[in-house]
């Protein structure tokens, strides 16, 4: 059994920079590349960003040069460096852990077989 907690949301004026982390307890190496999604209301989920355990990454256009992704092996944590926001990352941010996929596939993470509970990021 996997589970996945999302810490590290809430309100944000734009321009602010929070860090969304995420906690892995179960059996995580099974995982080879972990990532984080959002959904807005009203829309289809949108990968993010990618890392996997080569460290390679990969980021959705939108939020390239602003969110850092990044991950702590020992602490079995992922986060999400998010800076610069806009109201436009206004969403339920979630993390997501799988196998088979590469770090360079953000398109992929919303289909991760593994998931959080997700965090609300709500930019005024």
């Amino acid at each position: 059994h996997v589970q996945l907690v999302e810490s590290g949301g809430g309100s944000v004026q734009a321009g602010g920079s929070p860090r969304l982390s995420c906690g892995a307890s179960g059996y995580t190496n099974r995982f080879n590349c972990m990532g984080w999604f959002r959904q807005a209301p009203g829309k289809e989920r949108e990968g993010v960003a990618a890392v996997d355990t080569e460290g390679i990454t990969s980021y959705a256009d939108s939020v390239k040069g602003r969110f850092t992704i990044s991950k702590d092996s020992a602490k079995n944590t992922l986060y999400l460096q998010m800076n610069s926001l806009k109201t436009e990352d206004t969403a339920m941010y979630y993390c997501a852990a799988d196998r088979g996929y590469s770090g360079g596939t953000w398109t992929f993470v919303p289909m991760y077989k593994n998931r959080g509970q997700g965090t609300q990021v709500t930019v005024s």
